[in-house]
């Protein structure tokens, strides 16, 4: 049995009995608890009343034949599905638990992606945003990497109904993607591009600073750094390019 399928199958909520019961019965298919215990090198009676605690929570299906009861584990698909939601489930919550933590306990996080799919896991974070995102961009840079990122990236926040205010060079590139702003959801604003040549992506929402740098193929990575003063810090500061941008 794979060392690495019952880590992961352990992240997403199973303990190690119970990863190993439910690896051993997608091989087995539907069995007594005396086979699934054989299997998974575990008493009878230990097999048997963690294979009833799995029926409790849905993740195992219970049948009766003869005398005996047999077991057979939901589908993988299933499993993905119950993780999702329990995930989904947390995120909804952690601005009301990280409430309920004292001010003074409360610390900055960063997270560091590495690479081009790390880039995407950024750009992916601020469709969690309930304020608008406040963005500094060279329109060229990030869809020379990404071709389509109008029909996945710009199509997706727009469907979430997600506002951006972004300051852009005014090239080429800067100038199209200006004269899309109305249909959009966002409106941006040009500045010199011989002054302002930004090679890096920066996208300031609720309490959270999102950093792409492109640099090169190889050189690519992405920060988040989740801080309610760094956060306010960099939206005062879009503010003030904000309004330079808009007396030109």
């Amino acid at each position: 049995m794979a060392a690495d399928l019952l880590h992961i199958l352990r992240s997403v909520g199973l303990d190690q009995k119970e990863a190993a019961l439910y690896l051993s019965g997608l091989q087995l298919g539907a069995a007594p608890a005396s086979e699934y215990a054989k299997a998974a090198k575990l008493n009878r009676i230990t097999a048997y009343n963690t294979l009833e605690g799995l029926a409790r929570r849905g993740l195992v299906t219970v049948a009766k034949k003869a005398r005996a009861k047999w077991y057979l584990p939901v589908p993988p698909e299933q499993l993905s599905i119950e993780a999702r939601k329990n995930a989904d489930a947390l995120s909804r919550v952690l601005p009301e638990l990280r409430s309920l933590q004292g001010k003074d306990h409360r610390r900055p996080v960063v997270r560091y992606f590495e690479g081009w799919e790390g880039i995407r896991r950024v750009y992916e974070d601020t469709f969690t945003a309930k304020s608008e995102l406040l963005n500094f961009a060279n329109s060229a840079v990030v869809r020379t990497y990404w071709p389509n990122y109008d029909e996945e990236y710009v199509g997706e926040r727009v469907k979430q109904g997600i506002r951006l205010r972004g300051i852009a060079p005014d090239d080429e590139a800067g100038r199209r993607v200006h004269g899309e702003d109305k249909k959009r959801l966002r409106e941006i604003r040009l500045v010199p591009a011989k002054d302002f040549d930004f090679t890096n992506e920066i996208n300031v929402y609720d309490h959270k600073v999102a950093i792409c740098s492109f640099g090169s193929a190889q050189n690519m990575f992405g920060v988040i750094i989740e801080s309610k003063e760094v956060a306010e810090t960099q939206r005062q500061i879009f503010e003030m390019a904000w309004r330079y941008a808009g007396k030109r």
